[in-house]
């Protein structure tokens, strides 16, 4: 056995903090009343769990002068649901201390960015005291459990989703009264009852899962590893995303509809570092089944293994999927099985996985509508003639409707009689927001991108403020190449850790650089596919140069109803990079309607090499991600010119 004192020296700094806080406690309680305008090192890291990150408006630094410190609140809304009191409070504290905006996260929830230490707890106050809260939404804990957001009331398989996510949400949420303490004076949040088969689940402490007479039964001193993600869906609907959480629970039904079950998944995740091959993008493996009545058991086991296992010396190895990988899913599941106090029994069998955004109006199964409302980019903004944060306030505040968040940062209002349709079209209209799924520009429907620069403190480039811009360049080529129906998944961040999560789509921008992004493709539209990184390093000045040949293959190869991504995916890396290298543009032109599509010039120069040359060839052109052609050029040109 290793003694304390060597656990302690590997121990990342991080460890040493949060044991050193009292339960979340300090130093944010001490540094909140100091007449400061942002807080220490120790007290970032405390105050994430509290659901606030510290941020600089990089746009405003001045030389010489201090930063422009604000915060960034997010909020905790299991299933991304909203109620209209708590939305109407988060709009007037976005005008009143914020940047005048919201943001719906990927995670559905909302951030308000801009507000100042001095504010910070008028404003968590306010969010708790109208059925809201912000605890637990960052921070090494379990964060925000997502599910999908279509509110169908003649759908028990979706109810039961809802359900369990706020069941998850509520066993696995921090225990100590540091959040009430510190933002609320003690006084405790009036909040829906907890179910009493939660609240008996958290404090069973069978085979190890708890920290008896501890004030965290489940999380202890030192919480979790690092951030901890799960997800709740229905069989078939992949609009949460489902491979990239630590774990997800998928609902099974009988015939008539009664839960029996959960499949286990576990061990998705996406963050990664630049330059550190260690650290990956990684999709869920199936674990198995378990019966509804194990569930909260199984979910602690799950929260056990990797809150004792999990790597605590070096944070970037620190997440979940790290632990599986180094494990395997077989020993993996042996210690969850010791936590769990019995076998997991088999993975169901699932349908085919499909994204769904709930765009456009819906019938909800019991008579009301449901409305799925696009935001580019998740924000909600007033902007010239789009005034859509007007428009939500003015329908929600009329109606008093409920809200849900899609992890695409997309708005569904529900509970709408049909008679206020009308209504609510002409309020949109009015504002210059467009309902119609048909008519949202077919690239921007189905991108992402996370809010970056200015704010964010780990952004190398921009993502949300330049993604527009590149989705109209994009556009723009697609039509000269006479491919302007053609819709792909779009996702960009502007550093490597993923929030938009770009390794899940067909054509992913990852920021490296001011204005260099590493490029990855092969993704697919439902998200059940890892993409890969295609181009380290591109300047997005060249982005045109970079797509066209790729466009112009995938055009003139693709089978029938292939989609960009599954084409690069089918041909591989290695034909398209020979392909770009070789290609020559033609002076394109829009092309009409069952116009032949002319091929790509090619040059047809070849040289032949044996067997062994061939594969050292084709080996450094994957290690260094270049066309092999392009690799005997290079040669050929130092032997000639040296």
């Amino acid at each position: 056995m290793t003694d304390s004192s060597t656990i302690e020296k590997k121990r990342s700094k991080v460890e040493g903090i949060k044991e050193r806080s009292n339960f979340l406690r300090e130093p944010v309680a001490t540094e909140l009343k100091q007449d400061t305008t942002h807080f220490s090192e120790d007290g970032i890291q405390i105050l994430k769990f509290h659901g606030s990150y510290q941020q600089d408006n990089r746009d405003n630094r001045v030389k010489g002068q201090e930063k422009d410190y604000q915060f960034m609140l997010r909020t905790r809304n299991p299933g991304g649901f909203i109620p209209p009191q708590l939305y109407l409070a988060l709009e007037q504290l976005s005008e009143e201390y914020g940047n005048h905006t919201l943001r719906v996260t990927t995670r559905q929830g909302y951030q308000i960015h801009g507000i100042l230490k001095k504010n910070l707890k008028t404003v968590i106050k306010t969010i708790v005291q109208n059925m809201g809260s912000t605890l637990g939404a960052c921070g090494d804990l379990n964060r925000n459990v997502m599910a999908p957001p279509a509110p169908y009331k003649n759908r028990l398989d979706y109810q039961y989703a809802w359900e369990y996510a706020d069941k998850i949400a509520d066993l696995l949420a921090p225990q100590s009264g540091a959040y009430y303490e510190i933002w609320l004076d003690g006084e405790k949040a009036i909040t829906a009852e907890e179910a009493p088969e939660v609240k008996a689940a958290r404090q069973k402490g069978k085979n190890g899962t708890n920290f008896e007479d501890s004030p965290e039964p489940i999380y202890g001193t030192q919480y979790m590893p690092r951030k901890f993600k799960c997800s709740v869906t229905v069989p078939g609907d992949n609009s949460i995303d489902i491979y990239t959480h630590d774990l997800s629970l998928v609902v099974i039904t009988n015939k008539k509809g009664e839960l029996q079950g959960f499949n286990v998944l576990a061990g998705g995740g996406l963050g990664r570092t630049h330059r550190k091959e260690e650290t990956f993008a990684r999709s869920a493996d199936e674990i198995g089944y378990v019966k509804k009545d194990d569930v909260f058991d199984l979910v602690k086991a799950v929260v056990a293994t990797q809150r004792d296992y999990g790597d605590r010396t070096n944070r970037r190895h620190s997440r979940m999927k790290y632990l599986i990988n180094d494990w395997g899913v077989e020993r993996f599941k042996t210690k969850l099985q010791e936590y769990f106090g019995k076998k997991l029994e088999s993975f169901k069998k699932l349908p085919k996985w499909k994204y769904e955004d709930y765009l456009g109006w819906h019938e909800q199964g019991d008579g009301k509508l449901f409305l799925g409302i696009s935001v580019e980019n998740g924000r909600v903004k007033n902007d010239g003639q789009f005034q859509l944060k007007t428009a939500l306030k003015e329908v929600i505040t009329k109606y008093e409707l409920p809200t849900r968040l899609s992890a695409n940062h997309n708005i569904i209002l529900y509970e709408i009689n049909p008679q206020w349709q009308e209504d609510i079209n002409q309020v949109f209209r009015n504002n210059g927001v467009e309902l119609d799924p048909d008519n949202v520009n077919h690239l921007t429907r189905y991108s992402m991108a996370c809010p970056a620069l200015p704010t964010c403190g780990l952004a190398t480039t921009e993502s949300e403020r330049i993604l527009p811009s590149i989705i109209d360049r994009i556009d723009t080529l697609l039509a000269k190449l006479g491919m302007a129906e053609e819709t792909f998944v779009i996702r960009m961040t502007g550093c490597p850790n993923g929030c938009a999560r770009p390794y899940m789509a067909e054509l992913g921008f990852v920021g490296s650089a001011p204005n260099v992004y590493q490029m990855w493709l092969g993704g697919c539209p439902n998200q059940t596919r890892l993409a890969r990184t295609y181009q380290e390093k591109l300047n997005i000045a060249e982005l045109e140069q970079f797509l066209e040949p790729l466009f112009v293959y995938f055009r003139d190869s693709k089978k029938k109803n292939e989609t960009f991504g599954d084409f690069c995916n089918r041909v591989g890396f290695d034909a398209l990079r020979e392909y770009a290298q070789t290609y020559q543009p033609n002076n394109q032109k829009t092309m009409k309607k069952g116009e032949k599509k002319p091929r790509a010039k090619r040059n047809e120069h070849r040289i032949s090499v044996n067997e062994e040359w061939y594969q050292k060839l084709k080996t450094i052109a994957g290690e260094e991600k270049k066309a092999m052609n392009q690799i005997v050029a290079e040669a050929l040109e130092a032997y000639f010119t040296k």
